[in-house]
Formats: structure tokens, sequence, C-alpha cells
């Protein structure tokens, strides 16, 4: 199995790697568009602005690429933090105006800032936050247990138009969305290479889809 690592510019690349490796599994950094067809299935990290992301995606020809393969080519893509968020329709961190900037659309929604502010909490959400699965059966949280901690490090979250690509919540003050599927694309708000034990099950869950 060689997983593909998206190296546009952001991200913590090196977490990513190093933890595919203490799972035998290849992870092979890809910084041109070209080398997505050398592998078999794709890594999306993302940290910062949303907006400075999908920037640095255009900018590197690598929206055109990850159509062609993953939504047309039906090549699995496991979105990380912002990298989840940049699965959205739009994101309104960084963008011009209300409108937001629009994102790759594999998964319909809208990544929006966090309500802290209204429960007296502070942004960003830092730390170990328990995940409940909102559908046991989900590939990406097979054999882990419910309500298991992973770790959370962000101001913005992923408000999905339907329930049903709602792979897992946590709460922050209020419930946000934690993991997300469609079809061949999944996400997960946490970063499951900086969460022991559940997020690198994530991670081999995934390496075997």
């Amino acid at each position: 199995m060689n997983i593909g690592i998206i190296d546009y510019g952001v991200g913590n690349i090196g977490s990513i790697e190093r933890a595919l490796e203490e799972l035998d599994v290849t992870g092979t950094l890809l910084t041109d568009p070209s080398e997505i067809t050398g592998v078999e299935r794709l890594i999306l990290p993302g940290v910062g602005s949303y907006t400075e992301c999908m920037m640095r995606l255009h900018g590197g020809g690598w929206v055109a690429a990850l159509n062609k393969n993953v939504a047309n080519g039906n090549m699995p893509l496991l979105g990380v933090c912002v990298g989840m968020q940049l699965l959205s329709g739009s994101g309104v961190e960084g963008a011009a105006d209300e409108n937001g900037t629009p994102g790759l659309g594999f998964v319909p929604g809208t990544v929006r800032k966090l309500p802290a502010a209204d429960h007296n909490l502070r942004l960003p959400h830092v730390g170990w936050n328990e995940v409940t699965h909102r559908d046991p059966g989900a590939s990406l949280f097979a054999d882990i247990p419910d309500g298991s901690d992973f770790y959370f490090v962000h101001s913005y979250a992923f408000e999905t138009e339907s329930d049903e690509h709602i792979a897992a919540v946590a709460v922050y003050g209020t419930e946000f969305v934690a993991a997300v599927q469609n079809g061949n694309v999944w996400g997960t708000q946490f970063h499951p290479e900086k969460s022991s034990r559940a997020g690198f099950a994530v991670l081999k869950n995934f390496a075997s889809l």
C-alpha cells in the first residue's frame, strides 16, 4: 500500500509520514500533481487559513488533479484538520466576503467559526476530546471504541448540508462535526497522527479501505 501525502506547503507532513512508517505503510510525499498516478490513496493535510490553503491548492494545480483522480477516478482521499475543511463547498475563514471561499466541493457543506464565545470557551479548541461515531459501522472507525479521545486544534468547524455525511461528532460547548464521509472521501477534524493509539487505528483503517 502506497499512500500519497499531498505537500502543497502547509500541514503536518512529517508527523503524518512518521505515523504511516510506524504502521508499516508506505507514505510518499507528493510535491507535484503528476505524482498522484504513482499512489493508491491520498492524504490531504492542512494548517492555517482555509482561504490560503485553497489558494495554494489552486496555485499548485492540485484542484484539477484531485477532481480527476478523486471525484472522477474514485481514489480514496482522507482530509486532516483544515484538509477536512477543504473538502467542503466553501469556508469563511480568510474569505473576501460573506459568501466564503469556494472549496473542493467533495462533501457538501460550509466551514464556519465555532461558537465557542457563546459558551465562554476559548478559541482555538486545543486538546483531547471524546469522539462519538454517528455510524458505528463506518470503516474509518472500525474496531475503535466509541468515545475514544482524539487530539484537536481548530477554531472552525464543518457544517454539512446532510447528516448522512457526518461520520462522527464531538462537543466543545456545542456539538460539531469531527469526521465526514462521502463515498471514497473521508475527513477528520482531529489529527489522527497526534492521537495516539486511536488515531493510528484511523490511519490503519484508511490504508485498508
